[in-house]
C-alpha cells in the first residue's frame, strides 16, 4: 500500500497568537511555526500501518511558502520516504488545496490519502472531504481507528451519539482525530537522515491550478478581555446580582 499525507505549517500550537495590529491577519514574523498537529497525527497512522505490513511507500505532501520545506523534513524524520513542496506565497483555500492533491493523487497513484481533520489555524475541516468528492472516493472523517480488513479499511469515528464503524475500499480518504494516535519524536539520527531523503519542489503553475482567493477577510480581533470574577456571601446576593447586573433571570 502506497500513502499520501498532506500536511500544513501552521503557528506552533504553544505559541499565544496574536493579531496584527492593522487587523488584517494574525502575526507570523518571528513567530515559531511547527507541523499541524492533527497532520502529525495522520503521518504517525501512515507509520505505524508501515510498521504492520500493510503499508510500504509513505510520501508527504505541503503546499506553502518555501520554509514549508522544513516541516516536511520533520515529517521524513519521522520515518516519510519522500516528500513533495508545493511552494506558494499565497495561503490557498481548501479547494484550491484540494485541487493540487488531486492531481498529486493522480499522478502519485497511492491507494490511501490520510490527512488531519482541520488545520487549527483555519479550522476549515473542508480539504479532506473536498479531495474525496474531487476524486469520487470513499471518506471516512474523524477517524479515532484504523484498521486494514481484506481489500478495504475498517474506520471508527466519533459522532455526537458515540462511535460509528465504517467500512471502506480502497482507494479512500481518512482524516484523523486527536485520539487516533500519539506522534513519535524524531531521533537525532533520523533527523540527519531526513536531510538526505528526496523532496521534490513544485509549483502551483506547475500544476495549472489558480490560488486566487475566494474569500476575503474584512478583520480580526482578539476577544474581548475577560473581567475577573467575583465572590457572593449568599445565595440571595448570587440571585441579586444574577437579576440586576448580569440580567440572565
Amino acid at each position: 500500500m502506497k500513502i499520501l499525507v498532506p500536511i500544513k505549517r501552521v503557528i506552533d500550537y504553544n505559541v499565544k497568537v496574536r493579531v496584527r495590529r492593522d487587523g488584517g491577519g494574525v502575526e507570523t514574523a518571528g513567530v515559531k511555526m511547527s507541523m499541524n498537529p492533527f497532520d502529525e497525527i495522520a503521518v504517525e497512522e501512515a507509520l505505524r500501518l508501515r510498521e504492520k505490513g500493510i503499508a510500504s511507500d509513505i510520501v508527504v505532501v505541503s503546499i506553502g511558502v518555501p520554509q514549508a520545506a522544513d516541516t516536511l523534513r520533520t515529517a521524513l524524520a519521522m520515518g516519510a520516504d519522500r516528500a513533495i513542496l508545493v511552494q506558494s506565497e499565497e495561503s490557498p483555500e481548501p479547494l484550491a488545496v484540494a485541487k493540487i492533491l488531486k492531481i498529486l493523487v493522480e499522478r502519485e497513484n497511492p491507494d490511501l490519502v490520510i490527512l488531519g481533520k482541520q488545520a487549527i489555524d483555519d479550522d476549515m475541516n473542508a480539504t479532506g472531504q473536498m479531495l474525496a468528492g474531487l476524486l469520487d472516493w470513499p471518506q471516512a472523517t474523524f477517524a479515532s481507528r484504523v484498521e486494514k480488513t481484506g481489500d478495504g479499511l475498517t474506520v471508527s469515528r466519533e459522532v455526537d451519539g458515540g462511535s460509528e464503524t465504517l467500512s471502506l475500499t480502497l482507494p479512500a480518504i481518512v482524516t484523523a482525530d486527536l485520539r487516533l494516535n500519539e506522534p513519535r519524536y524524531a531521533s537525532l539520527p533520523n533527523i540527519m537522515k531526513a536531510k538526505k531523503k528526496p523532496l521534490e519542489t513544485l509549483s502551483a503553475a506547475d500544476l495549472g491550478i489558480d490560488l486566487t482567493r475566494r474569500l476575503t477577510t474584512l478583520s480580526i480581533a482578539e476577544p474581548p478581555t475577560r473581567k475577573a470574577g467575583i465572590k457572593v456571601g449568599s445565595v440571595a446576593e448570587l440571585v441579586e446580582k444574577l437579576r440586576n447586573e448580569a440580567k440572565v433571570i
